[in-house]
C-alpha cells in the first residue's frame, strides 16, 4: 500500500491536535499541512477548529473514516501456474502483471498500487476541485499532436494542484497519474493501453471481464470489469467527441483512434446483442524495422529474402504485402518502406495513421481518410486521396490497404503512369490474392496485374503465436486472359521454421536487368553484398528506425564505402 502524508496526518490527528506539531512531525510546511486538513475536512474525516485567539494555531480533530467494502476477488481453480510476471508504468503509476495458467484458460491479473481510505477520499476531493477549473471534456479535437499536448498540459495542471500539499515528488507523480486516468483518460483501459506486451484490448459487455491479446500468450481473460453498460457507452462517447464524431442510437458504430494512434472500434446494443463493446487495436510504440523483423524474437524472414526486397524497393518495383488479419502486413510494409531512397517523394494513404518512416525520408506527405459527419457530409475516401496523390508528383505511393475495385484500379493506373505503388491486401496466399483481384467484386483484367511485380505473403500461426513471411512470389509478365499462376520464389517450411527457395525468379531478374543492366550473376552478387550489410546491422544492434534510416541513407550516397565498413565490421 502507498503510504502518503495524508495517511500520516490522519494517524497523527488521533493523538495530536496541534497543527504546528503535526506539520513538524510530517516535515512539511504548516500551510501544506493546513491544505491537506482542509481537503480531508470536506471529506468528513477531520475537523479544523480555529481558536478565538488568532495568535493560537488551528487544531485538527479526527472524526473518523468510512468503512469501504472490499470487492470480492474472482475465485479461480486451485491448480494454477504463474507463467510470467512483469511491471510497467502508466503515466508514472506503477502496475504489476501476472500471467496465470489455469486448467482451462490463461488469466491476465493486473494489480495497481493500493491506496488507503484516507488517500482515496483526499483524491476524490482534489478531483472535484480540478473539475471546476479544467473540465475533462474540454479536448474536443481530432489532431493527435494537439491531443497529446492537451493531455500533457492537464497532467501538469494536476501536478501543480498536488504540489501545494507537499506530498513528495514520487507520491505526487503517482497520484497525478491516477487522477489523469480518471478525469482525462479511459480509467483502467488507459493502464492496459500502456502495457506494450498487449496487441488488442476488448470489452465485450459489462458482465464479462475485459479480454486482451498478449503478444506471447494470445487471448487472456483479465481481472478488470466495466461497472455497467453506461460506463462502456461513456468511454465510447468520450473517444468519439475527441475526434469530432458521435456514437448514439442512430449511429451505433464508431471507428476512431486514440491520441496514441491506436485504432478503436465501438458498437452499441442492440447492434451488439450482448451489450456495448469497445475494441482497441494497439500499434507498436517502437516502429518495426527490417532488422527487428529478421532477428529474434520476430524472425519473420531471413537475410536473403530481405536483401531481395531491398533490391526491389531500390529499383522501384511495385509490391503488395498480403496476408490475413493481424498477420503483420502493415508492420512488414512499414519496415520495407525504409528501403526507399531518401531523395524521393513519398505519399502515404491510410484510414488510420500506422506507417512511420525514418527521419531521413524528409519528403513524405501522410494522408488520412475521413468519415462523414452526422449529417453525412465531409467524407474523404481512400479513392479521393489516391486520385489527389497523383497530382502531388509522388515518386512512391504507399496505400494502407486496398479493399475495393475502384481503389485497385486507381493503384494499377498509378503503376501504369510510372509511379511505384506499395499496398496491403487481405489474402492468405499469392495464388488466392490473384484470384481475389481478378474475380468479383474487384474483377480486374488479368492482363493488368503484370504491373505488380512482387507479392509478399505474411502468415500468422495462431497455435504457436508466430508471424512469418509465408511466400515471396512474382506475377508472370505478359499474361493473357487465362488463369494466372504466381511464381513462388521463397516459401516458409513450418516444421523446421526455415525458408526454402522454391524456384528462381524470372521476372525479377528481367526487371533488374532492364533497369540496371546487371546480369544474373551481378544481381546475385549485389544481393550478397546487401546481406552482408544487413547482417552487420543486426550484429551491431542497429534496430531503431532512425538508426536504420541513417544507414540506408549512407548506402544510397556511397554503397561501396558502407559495404567495406560492413565487411570489416567497423563502426560508422
Amino acid at each position: 500500500m502507498l503510504q502518503t502524508k495524508v495517511d500520516e496526518l490522519v494517524a497523527l490527528s488521533k493523538t495530536e491536535s496541534s497543527l504546528i506539531k503535526i506539520a513538524a512531525k510530517l516535515h512539511i510546511p504548516v500551510e501544506a499541512c493546513l491544505a491537506i486538513a482542509s481537503v480531508l475536512e470536506k471529506a468528513g474525516v477531520v475537523q479544523i477548529n480555529y481558536p478565538i485567539n488568532i495568535l493560537e494555531p488551528p487544531r485538527i480533530v479526527f472524526f473518523g473514516l468510512p468503512k469501504i467494502e472490499k470487492k470480492e476477488e474472482e475465485i479461480h481453480e486451485k491448480s494454477q501456474n504463474i507463467l510470467s510476471t512483469y511491471t510497467f508504468k502508466a503515466d508514472n503509476v506503477p502496475v504489476s502483471v501476472e500471467i496465470i495458467d489455469f486448467a482451462q484458460y490463461k488469466f491476465y491479473s493486473m494489480s495497481l498500487i493500493e491506496l488507503s481510505v484516507a488517500t482515496k477520499l483526499f483524491l476524490d476531493q482534489v478531483k472535484e476541485s480540478l473539475i471546476k477549473e479544467v473540465p475533462p471534456e474540454s479536448s474536443d479535437v481530432a489532431d493527435v499532436e494537439k491531443m497529446l499536448a492537451i493531455k500533457k498540459s492537464f497532467y501538469e495542471k494536476i501536478k501543480t494542484e498536488l504540489i501545494k500539499y507537499s506530498l513528495g515528488s514520487e507520491v505526487t507523480e503517482i497520484l497525478a497519474g491516477l487522477l489523469l486516468h480518471r478525469m482525462f483518460g479511459l480509467g483502467e483501459l488507459d493502464l492496459l493501453n500502456k502495457d506494450d506486451m498487449l496487441e488488442e484490448i476488448a470489452i465485450n459487455n459489462s458482465k464479462d471481464p475485459v479480454v486482451v491479446y498478449h503478444r506471447k500468450y494470445g487471448w487472456l481473460k483479465t481481472n478488470i470489469y466495466m461497472p455497467d453498460e453506461t460506463s462502456i457507452f461513456n468511454y465510447a462517447s468520450q473517444i468519439a467527441r475527441r475526434v469530432g464524431r458521435q456514437i448514439a442510437t442512430l449511429t451505433p458504430i464508431l471507428d476512431a483512434r486514440l491520441e496514441t494512434g491506436d485504432r478503436v472500434c465501438a458498437t452499441l446494443s442492440p447492434i451488439s446483442s450482448h451489450g456495448n463493446t469497445i475494441t482497441i487495436r494497439r500499434f507498436a510504440r517502437v516502429p518495426w524495422t527490417i532488422i527487428s523483423l529478421i532477428q529474434e524474437p520476430a524472425h519473420t524472414m531471413n537475410f536473403e529474402m530481405a536483401a531481395m526486397l531491398w533490391q526491389a524497393f531500390h529499383y522501384e518495383m511495385n509490391l503488395f504485402v498480403i496476408g490475413g488479419t493481424a498477420s503483420g502486413k502493415t508492420s512488414a510494409l512499414n519496415a520495407l518502406a525504409s528501403f526507399i531512397p531518401p531523395n524521393q517523394r513519398i505519399i502515404t494513404i491510410e484510414d488510420t495513421r500506422e506507417l512511420m518512416l525514418p527521419k531521413h525520408q524528409w519528403n513524405w506527405v501522410p494522408l488520412l481518410t475521413r468519415l462523414p459527419n452526422p449529417e453525412g457530409q465531409g467524407e474523404i475516401t481512400m479513392l479521393d486521396l489516391m486520385v489527389t496523390s497523383l497530382r502531388m508528383r509522388p515518386d512512391r505511393i504507399i496505400v494502407g490497404e486496398i479493399r475495393k475495385q475502384r481503389e485497385a484500379e486507381v493503384a494499377l493506373e498509378a503503376m501504369h503512369t510510372g509511379h511505384s505503388v506499395y499496398s496491403t491486401f487481405h489474402s492468405d496466399t499469392a495464388a488466392q490474392a490473384i484470384r481475389r483481384l481478378t474475380t468479383p467484386p474487384i474483377s480486374l483484367p488479368p492482363s493488368d496485374l503484370d504491373s505488380i511485380h512482387l507479392l509478399v505473403v505474411q502468415f500468422r500461426d495462431r497455435r504457436r503465436n508466430l508471424r512469418r513471411t509465408l511466400e515471396i512470389a512474382e506475377i508472370p509478365e505478359g499474361t493473357g486472359e487465362g488463369i494466372l499462376e504466381p511464381n513462388i520464389i521463397y516459401r516458409w517450411r513450418p516444421r523446421t521454421d526455415t525458408w526454402e527457395k522454391i524456384s528462381e525468379p524470372i521476372r525479377f531478374y528481367k526487371e533488374m536487368n532492364l533497369h540496371t543492366g546487371m546480369t544474373k550473376e551481378q544481381i546475385e552478387k549485389d544481393n550478397k553484398k546487401r546481406q552482408t550489410i544487413l547482417k552487420w546491422m543486426a550484429k551491431n544492434k542497429i534496430v531503431q528506425i532512425d538508426e536504420v534510416g541513417k544507414i540506408f541513407s549512407l548506402y544510397y550516397s556511397n554503397p561501396d564505402e558502407l559495404y567495406e565498413i560492413a565487411e570489416k565490421n567497423l563502426s560508422v
